[in-house]
């Protein structure tokens, strides 16, 4: 067998050659086939996307036209969505001017003034401190002036029993004589039975007084001397009358308060009572105004006497508030008595135990120069006469007889 013919080789090879390229070829044609579809796809697309924008545009434009001419600018064309008629149109917001500062350089900064109504402020400020300053040491020299102190601790050293109606009397005496101006005198009636230290009171408040505004200017009546009978009733109002004004008056000169001690006014006839009451009411002058009555009695006693027994057994810390109970009750009796209560500051006195009596006697015997032995002490108050309720003993003639017993030593 001979050679092939080379030519004849690249014949009978080029079938082979097909076959086997045959599926690649038929890949990249469906390839290219499927790219040229979709490529067609998006130029038909935009085709028509560009046909619809040119249709709304002429209609836009055709619109225009019919209405009344306008000024042709090329919002429209270029920018349908704002040529709409049927889209609302934007607001446009106003821009705010900007505040502009000057600089640092140029600012012309405020000239600091002195204001003259801050200065009148300030003085007016210190005026009004001045004078209340002032007022508060008026006040505390005006009590000073009367040395209330002193009079509180020889109230406490000689009177026994009677704590909170000698604090309620104290007290009363210094919120008006704290300060001199007044629109009422003010009038202090003491109630309670026999020997319950009302008299006593009345003697050491008079001797006080007496060393710190003078004589002159404290008064201390006893009903039974001053005006022993019926007889001498109209020269007693009279005389009343015109020492009352006279001591007022020269009060009001001094710039002092006069004093008007009144004891045993259950023996006061019911004139005087009438000019009391008037002068107290007095409004014709300022002077009566700054004064302070005394009212010293033993109206209501019984009662008094009653009300302490049929409460006695009530603690020591309750009894305190005895008195206060017994004041309405008290005031509602001595208003059918005379009017002249109506105007009055009732401290109603207590009954005194055993213990005061006792007390009573030691002070008496320290006086008298006699040694205050207790055992002697208290046979001397055991022969005194009591209430007894209980546990307790009350006297029944207070420390009026401790003053006989002693003399009798």
């Amino acid at each position: 067998m001979g050679e092939q013919d080379p030519s004849d080789r690249l014949r009978g090879d080029q079938p082979k050659e097909t076959k086997e390229n045959g599926t690649g070829s038929f890949s990249q044609f469906s390839s290219s086939v499927r790219t040229m579809v979709r490529i067609r796809q998006k130029y038909l697309a935009m085709k028509k996307r560009r046909l619809e924008i040119a249709a709304v545009s002429s209609q836009s434009f055709v619109s225009s036209r019919s209405t009344t001419p306008k000024v042709f600018t090329f919002d429209n064309v270029y920018d349908p969505v704002t040529s709409n008629p049927a889209s609302p149109r934007k607001r446009k917001k106003k821009k705010k001017g900007r505040v502009l500062y000057p600089s640092s350089s140029l600012r012309a900064k405020p000239t600091k003034e002195s204001s003259r109504a801050k200065n009148c402020l300030y003085f007016l400020f210190i005026i009004v401190f001045l004078q209340i300053y002032n007022a508060i040491e008026n006040l505390d020299d005006h009590v000073l002036k009367y040395d209330l102190e002193g009079l509180e601790k020889t109230v406490k050293r000689e009177v026994f029993g009677q704590q909170e109606v000698t604090e309620r009397l104290l007290g009363h005496l210094r919120d008006y004589l704290s300060t001199y101006v007044h629109n009422k005198p003010l009038v202090l009636s003491l109630h309670g039975p026999t020997g319950v230290g009302k008299s006593h009171v009345g003697r050491l408040l008079a001797q006080h007084f007496r060393s710190v505004v003078g004589d002159e200017l404290v008064l201390q009546y006893f009903v039974l001397h001053h005006c022993p009978t019926d007889d001498d009733i109209p020269q007693c109002t009279k005389s009343l009358d015109s020492h009352v004004s006279e001591m007022v008056t020269q009060a009001e000169e001094a710039e002092k308060i006069p004093v008007f001690i009144f004891d045993e006014v259950e023996h006061m006839p019911r004139e005087l009572l009438d000019t009391l009451r008037d002068l107290i009411n007095s409004q014709n002058n300022n002077e009566y105004l700054n004064a302070i009555y005394i009212l010293i009695s033993n109206l209501g006693q019984e009662d008094i006497t009653k009300f302490v027994l049929h409460n006695s057994s009530v603690s020591v810390s309750g009894r305190l508030s005895l008195s206060q109970e017994l004041t309405p009750w008290l005031r509602s009796y001595l208003q059918r008595h005379h009017m002249l209560f109506l105007e009055a500051e009732l401290l109603p006195f207590m009954l005194l135990e055993k213990s005061h009596v006792m007390d009573c006697f030691i002070d008496e015997m320290s006086r008298e120069g006699f040694y205050p032995d207790r055992p002697h002490v208290e046979r001397l108050a055991e022969e005194l006469s009591y209430y007894i309720v209980g546990e307790q003993e009350f006297s029944h003639t207070g420390c009026r007889q401790v003053v006989a017993k002693v003399n009798l030593l």
